[in-house]
């Protein structure tokens, strides 16, 4: 017996990433699109579906919702969503502590899978990240750059938190405690005490990330580096076709590639 497939909505449906999953749905024979939404009353069909803003109806045939916006967009969709008993990937990035917290709520009631990376690459780095933070304690200072294209308006980027979180589980420390400067287009940045974060704006650059640790002596590079979008939907993808299965809670890429 042929499987169902599962019908997806899209957010954001006109942005970089919006278009990019998209694609990758469309070719996906486990998906079916079955609702676009954009922050804007639009007129122009997109596969023959005509995008509608976040409301009840757009997400009503939905079994899952992939939401790549920004942070009001997102509390906007999930608050539809609970009502609804929706699952939701979200990959957007940019949230502050109390947003955190909200996100945190509401997957009581459904289930949410939530990256600031949805490329496999990228969570196997932060894994690593953790391990050789764990293992190289307190001789070692660490630092976080990354680089993005021009139109990125957020940093540090997400992925650049993450690794952040990566460094601070090692060390058993909570991030926003051990969080140092942020600086933005600069050549060069100091290691600190706490974790200090370059970020770098410039062309089409899809994505850098580079993990230092350094004792003075030696230096221990982790890096990753994206050349295609479709890694990032088709993560964002293998994500929404795991989160059928799971029960409320809040999920991380992390526990799809069973991370200990």
């Amino acid at each position: 017996m042929k499987a169902r497939k599962i019908n997806l909505t899209i957010t954001g449906c006109l942005g970089r990433m919006g278009q990019q999953l998209i694609k990758s749905a469309s070719k996906d024979k486990k998906f079916k699109i079955i609702s676009l939404t954009e922050n804007k009353a639009q007129r122009k069909k997109i596969l023959g579906i005509l995008p509608r803003m976040n409301n009840p109806e757009a997400f009503e045939e939905a079994d899952i919702i992939i939401d790549f916006t920004v942070p009001k967009c997102t509390l906007e969709v999930l608050m539809i969503a609970v009502k609804q008993k929706k699952r939701v990937v979200i990959g957007t990035t940019g949230f502050t502590k109390k947003e955190e917290d909200v996100i945190k709520k509401i997957s009581r009631k459904i289930p949410i899978l939530k990256a600031g990376n949805m490329s496999l690459g990228i969570n196997l780095l932060m894994y690593l990240t953790e391990i050789a933070s764990k293992s190289l304690g307190n001789n070692f200072l660490s630092k976080v750059f990354e680089t993005h294209h021009k139109f990125k308006k957020d940093h540090p980027s997400g992925t650049a938190l993450m690794l952040g979180q990566g460094i601070a589980t090692g060390k058993n420390k909570n991030l926003y405690e051990i969080m140092g400067k942020k600086y933005l287009n600069k050549k060069n940045f100091p290691y600190g005490k706490k974790i200090n974060f370059n970020s770098t704006r410039k062309g089409k650059i899809i994505g850098e990330h580079e993990v230092l640790f350094s004792s003075g002596k030696e230096i221990i590079r982790l890096n990753h580096e994206a050349f295609d979008r479709a890694l990032y939907s088709e993560g964002a993808l293998a994500a929404a076709s795991w989160l059928m299965k799971k029960k409320p809670g809040l999920y991380s890429m992390r526990d799809l590639m069973n991370f200990k």
